[in-house]
């Protein structure tokens, strides 16, 4: 299954996507896919109902309508950072014992085609295309990394946008550099884990003004998700509708030999096998 909100930034409308493409309006079930939906099993609710025929009865919504991000703001939104092994090479930095976590503001989050504004004084604007997860009920203290997968909402296409003066030149923590406005465009999808084949890869990559500069595997991933997940539950709590970044494959523009920084007018464009694809303008 797929999820989806349509509709203009702040008042989108749940929806599940149709195999021709229909966005069956789903805010007669619930309001929004949010921490609430999450946390009282929406999405089992939801399949059920599917399978019932019930969700193809509802009224569809406009099929050119913007898509929003495909869950409401997550109340916390953590990264992996160097979670290839290439792209801590092309970074000049250590590959990581155990995961690197950082975190940034979960109004970072945007839909798939929203516009990105370049931060003030921003030099070094990059790009990321990342696994994303939706977390689907309450991790804390999972036992092993075997019960991370009845936790997951869902999977998502995300880019982590950094900006790599304010990360790394600034002092401080990374989070200067990764919670500037719409830094995070999100979906076009939330894909139920029943549709996503993780065991056996999926592919990533992204193109900027049409230029292929990403392209990798999370089979190469050094923490895969079952690992990150336990790990992570074990500081702090995760809660339904939580979002997880799981880094970022090779060829960001600060691993160039010349980086080319993002600039206004640049087209970005990304995507991850099955999850569907974004069309990113930097303005």
């Amino acid at each position: 299954m797929k999820l989806i909100r349509v509709g203009a930034p702040g008042a989108e409308t749940p929806a599940v996507l149709g195999s021709a493409g229909e966005r069956f309006d789903v805010s007669s079930i619930t309001p929004d896919f949010g921490a609430a939906f999450f946390a009282r099993g929406g999405i089992a609710d939801l399949q059920q109902r599917w399978a019932a025929g019930e969700i193809e009865s509802l009224p569809t919504l406009d099929p050119s309508a913007r898509l929003g991000a495909p869950i409401a703001r997550p109340g916390h939104l953590i990264c992996a950072g160097l979670n290839y092994a290439d792209h801590a090479v092309e970074s000049n930095m250590a590959i990581p014992d155990e995961p690197l976590l950082f975190t940034k503001a979960p109004n970072t989050v945007v839909g798939p085609t929203d516009d990105v504004p370049i931060p003030r004084g921003a030099t070094k604007v990059d790009y990321e295309v990342e696994l994303g997860i939706v977390i689907g009920s309450t991790c804390r203290y999972l036992d092993s990394p075997e019960d991370v997968m009845s936790h997951i909402a869902g999977f998502v296409l995300s880019n982590d946008v950094s900006e790599r003066a304010f990360q790394i030149e600034r002092g401080g923590q990374w989070v200067k550099g990764k919670s500037c406005e719409a830094f995070n465009p999100l979906g076009p999808w939330l894909v139920t884990p029943d549709e996503v084949d993780l065991a056996g890869g999926l592919g990533l990559w992204l193109d900027v003004n049409g230029e292929r500069r990403q392209t990798g595997s999370t089979t190469s991933l050094i923490f895969p998700v079952d690992i990150l997940i336990h790990y992570i539950s074990q500081f702090l709590v995760l809660d339904p509708g939580d979002l997880i970044n799981t880094g970022t494959p090779p060829g960001v523009a600060m691993g160039m030999a010349e980086p080319a920084w993002l600039k206004a007018g640049d087209v970005v464009t990304l995507g991850v096998d099955g999850l569907g694809e974004q069309h990113t303008r930097f303005v």
